[in-house]
């Protein structure tokens, strides 16, 4: 069951990095092309829900990954 706390963040985290990657992906591309702003905005449309959709599916494994990591890290 998600929770309301995962699900803001998922929003929060997805916005960010959606739009920091297609940012500079789309700028890359095409550079400082005329319409720019609208090129970036079609595809951030799409890669935003795809991010909410990929945190809240991997969250759960990369929080497990990261404290496996952090415990063998330790270790050392």
């Amino acid at each position: 069951m998600m929770n309301l706390p995962s699900l803001v963040f998922a929003l929060v985290m997805g916005f960010l990095m959606s739009l920091s990657i297609t940012l500079a992906t789309t700028f890359v591309r095409v550079g400082p092309a005329e319409n720019f702003f609208w090129l970036w905005l079609e595809v951030w449309v799409v890669a935003y829900p795809v991010a909410i959709v990929c945190i809240l599916i991997y969250r759960p494994a990369a929080s497990k990954i990261t404290g496996k990591i952090l415990q063998k890290l330790s270790e050392l």
